[in-house]
């Protein structure tokens, strides 16, 4: 009798524990980083490749929600973030399966034209979405491009954002290299930066970028095969910036 009462104890406290992440939006198959802010916790979960889901304030906002990323046990979205047209930013399906019925889509132009129910907000801009600041932020390719004269992303056509979250500014990157844009960023608490080539930047020039505007936190996120040891090395000596490198599923 004793070892059956022991074993039903165990078996609750599991369920219990698992019951908890995903009420707080954290499935048993994802990492969670909670951060602190003015106005409560700040929730950040890693999905897969540029896609992540924030939690803040009662509510959810996903950043390029990807088919390719494990979205088992996370809450549908308030808010959904689209940075660009390209397919593993864009995605009809996951957007249709993460939304409700009052959802809010965000997006530059160029999505908007295919994703019709897109809020549209452009570079320079800056909305109030579900209570938080939004402001769109450039994003593009200098010289990178897949033939002489074309760029991967062109200078207008998609967007970085930074919400501003109980005080805290968190920045999101998207597509882009080290542009003058990103440099001039200032009071950053939290970075998601990409590094891949061909398409964006090395891990050695992304590092470079952000001696420019110091965030607090940096998370490496849409790196592909890029080495973060590079990156970690190239900024282990700078004071005040805390790198988390996470599994992006």
């Amino acid at each position: 009798m004793r070892t059956m009462l022991l074993r039903w104890s165990c078996l609750l406290a599991v369920c219990l524990l698992v019951c908890s992440g995903i009420i707080h939006g954290e499935s048993p198959a994802h990492h969670t980083d909670t951060i602190q802010t003015s106005a409560g916790d700040l929730r950040i979960t890693p999905i897969h490749h540029a896609s992540l889901m924030i939690e803040f304030g009662g509510k959810v906002f996903h950043v390029d929600p990807s088919s390719r990323g494990d979205y088992t046990g996370l809450p549908k979205a308030d808010v959904i973030l689209i940075t660009d047209v390209h397919g593993d930013h864009m995605d009809f399906g996951m957007v249709k399966k993460l939304s409700k019925p009052s959802t809010v889509v965000v997006a530059p132009a160029a999505v908007a034209e295919t994703l019709t129910q897109a809020q549209v907000i452009g570079n320079g801009e800056k909305k109030f979405i579900e209570g938080v600041e939004v402001e769109a932020v450039p994003m593009y390719n200098l010289v990178r491009g897949p033939q002489p004269g074309v760029l991967y992303h062109d200078q207008g056509r998609g967007n970085g954002y930074v919400l501003t979250l109980g005080g805290k500014r968190l920045y999101l990157s998207g597509d882009t290299e080290c542009i003058p844009e990103m440099k001039a960023l200032q009071n950053i608490h939290v970075a998601f930066v990409c590094m891949n080539l061909p398409y964006t930047m090395t891990p050695q020039e992304a590092a470079e970028c952000l001696k420019a505007f110091r965030p607090k936190i940096i998370y490496p996120y849409h790196y592909g095969q890029s080495d973060l040891k590079v990156f970690s090395r190239a900024l282990q000596n700078e004071a005040g910036i805390e790198i988390r490198i996470r599994k992006w599923y």
